[in-house]
């Protein structure tokens, strides 16, 4: 009885100790900076309607301005602020990537583990997966908007459903290893109930991939949102979107190229933001590199 408890209660550890992260951060110093740009445009984008100006607001007279002391990145061809619609376009963005991983992250994490657990569900559910991976990301997605119309709630589910399949494969590789792992076994033998054991043993094993794959989306979901918008199938032209920014000031680009340039090098620097810290992640999280370590 003592053995069966010590094997039920002692799953391997997957997650880094607090003592590892120092040193993580000393060998990895591009987390850091990743982690706090983003972090510095989390905050721009959270404050921008204390500091800078609207976005909204039009001045014909002041059309395609270089930038000043007044408006940093200059006007564009509606005489608006770049600077000011900069930064309330990437709380749009910041916005969508938040709101497709965490639907994205739920929704392949119920499916993974059911087709990963169930064998009796397992191909149904895979060959569905199989058949919407097949379909590239931006038609699908412009498919939808098509249909259902134009909105920052549809283009959410427009950019969330494709990226559902590859969250759900994840997750099932992950629980396909687990569910086979002597205490896996142990727990069920000891009379354990199949929720229990999923709750207690195989969903903490899938987080740290899950986390992984959570940076992958979000930066796959924003540059999907400017792509969006960029083709007029995005959020609504009035709206401050970098993809809309990028679009509308096309056409100037040779007279005021940091109407295209300011929303460009913003929506860059957030996606690279965005893969160092999934990158610092996966090595965190690797136990290989941890041996190494």
């Amino acid at each position: 009885m003592t053995l069966l408890s010590v094997s039920i209660d002692a799953p391997p550890q997957a997650w880094p100790r607090v003592s590892d992260l120092p040193r993580f951060a000393k060998r990895h110093p591009s987390v850091l900076a990743g982690g706090g740009v983003l972090t510095l445009v989390i905050i721009m984008a959270l404050f921008a309607p204390v500091y800078a100006g609207s976005p909204m607001n039009m001045d014909p007279f002041e059309t395609l301005k270089p930038p000043s002391s007044a408006m940093w990145f200059g006007t564009d061809g509606l005489g608006r602020d770049v600077f000011a619609r900069t930064v309330f376009g990437a709380r749009v963005s910041l916005m969508v990537g938040s709101m497709v991983v965490a639907c994205a992250a739920l929704s392949g994490l119920l499916i993974g583990v059911i087709a990963g657990y169930s064998r009796r569900f397992d191909s149904i559910i895979m060959r569905v997966m199989d058949g919407l991976m097949s379909i590239p990301t931006i038609l699908l997605a412009m498919a939808l908007v098509s249909l259902a119309g134009s909105g920052l709630g549809i283009l959410i589910v427009a950019i969330t459903i494709p990226q559902i399949p590859s969250t759900a494969r994840l997750v099932r590789s992950v629980v396909l290893s687990v569910r086979e792992r002597p205490y896996v076994e142990a727990a069920l033998c000891g009379g354990a109930r199949v929720p229990k054991v999923l709750w207690r043993h195989v969903l903490p094993s899938t987080i740290p991939a899950l986390m992984v794959q959570s940076a992958n989306i979000c930066a796959a979901a924003i540059l999907t949102e400017a792509g969006l918008s960029f083709l007029g199938a995005g959020v609504s032209p009035e709206i401050p979107s970098l993809g809309n920014m990028i679009s509308s000031s096309r056409l100037y680009l040779g007279i005021a190229p940091l109407t295209v340039f300011a929303p460009g090098i913003w929506l860059a620097i957030m996606v690279l933001a965005v893969n160092l810290l999934g990158d610092g992640l996966r090595d965190l999280f690797d136990p290989r590199l941890k041996r190494r370590r």
